[in-house]
């Protein structure tokens, strides 16, 4: 298997990682600026770099790529990778909107090829457990609570690398969140917990002066089940916060995303880290290429998850009115 990973921010460097000790080849990496793409092939052991995307996905070597981009050019790039034969994982989000993620999975779907997100919080493996028992009814979900809080007013990655592009609340943030609290109330059946849905209610403040996007969210989604889930977070945070917790009728189960720890009512645990959890997305695609089966997280069972932001997104547009935003320039 040949990987072309694009891009070599915080992610690129984690899935190469994740991927240094699995039967594959880190064959080209895509960057914007020959310098630090050429770094970056020396540093990971990639045969090529290349500043051309088209370059790579012409090269018949190439059996997956993996785009790990800025955010508003992961739904181009991924139907340009489907286009060219090759099977695609895509770094949160698929697209930035509800049309874009319809597109690039139907693509896949057409062309009978491999499509995954990485959406890290569903491979966590201490979570698998109580997936099971909700799946066999076992134990029942009444509250997922979802809330991230960091200062953003400058748009540096959590590595302290400057990005070339501005962060979205809704269409990244609160997708880890929003696709974790279905994938519990689900018991892992993302249409399921879709179908158990009653309501989504979002707020998002008018733009910020200063960075031009809603910086703050609270979402909040109920089910027919009276089961909750509530997405909150901020850019204005000056603490960093990241976390999870999931109130079932048998226990609660809070991760600290920045700590690493599980805390249940039997005490508290570490866990492994996030960049360590991260790892385990692109070994799997790998291995599910491999295997000719669907990847942990295949391409159409996100879509639950971006109706959810859709119906947010039409919220916010209908209140403050539709218009174009800095990492967000498609509609």
């Amino acid at each position: 298997m040949n990987i072309c990973m694009v891009g070599h921010g915080m992610m690129g460097v984690w899935h190469s990682e994740g991927l240094k000790d699995v039967d594959c080849c880190l064959h080209t990496v895509v960057g914007r600026r020959p310098e630090p793409t050429a770094e970056f092939a020396r540093t990971y052991g990639y045969r090529k770099w290349t500043v051309s995307f088209e370059e790579a996905l012409r090269d018949p070597e190439v059996d997956i790529v993996i785009i790990a981009g800025p955010s508003e050019t992961h739904a181009e790039m991924a139907l340009a990778a489907i286009e060219h034969g090759k099977h695609t994982l895509v770094e949160i989000p698929i697209a930035m909107n509800l049309e874009q993620s319809e597109r690039v999975v139907a693509a896949a779907k057409a062309r009978g090829l491999t499509l995954g997100v990485v959406h890290p919080m569903r491979f966590r493996p201490e979570r698998a457990p109580v997936i099971a028992r909700i799946h066999a009814g076992e134990e029942r979900v009444r509250h997922v609570h979802g809330r991230f809080f960091i200062y953003r007013l400058q748009n540096i990655g959590a590595t302290g690398y400057q990005r070339s592009w501005t962060d979205n609340i809704l269409w990244h943030h609160s997708t880890h969140l929003v696709d974790l609290g279905l994938w519990m109330i689900g018991g892992g059946d993302m249409l399921a917990a879709e179908a158990k849905i009653r309501s989504v209610n979002a707020f998002m403040p008018a733009l910020d002066a200063h960075t031009g996007i809603p910086m703050e969210i609270v979402l909040v989604v109920e089910t027919h089940d009276d089961q909750s889930l509530v997405v909150t977070g901020s850019y204005y945070g000056r603490e960093r916060l990241y976390d999870t917790l999931v109130v079932s009728d048998r226990d609660s189960y809070r991760v600290d995303e920045l700590k690493a720890t599980l805390a249940t009512g039997a005490g508290v645990q570490d866990i492994p880290t996030e960049r360590e959890n991260a790892w385990r997305c692109a070994r799997d695609f790998v291995e599910a290429v491999r295997a000719g089966r669907d990847p942990q997280v295949p391409g159409w069972s996100v879509l639950p998850t971006m109706r959810v932001l859709h119906r947010a997104q039409e919220q916010w547009d209908a209140k403050h009115g539709r218009q174009l935003l800095p990492g967000r320039p498609v509609m």
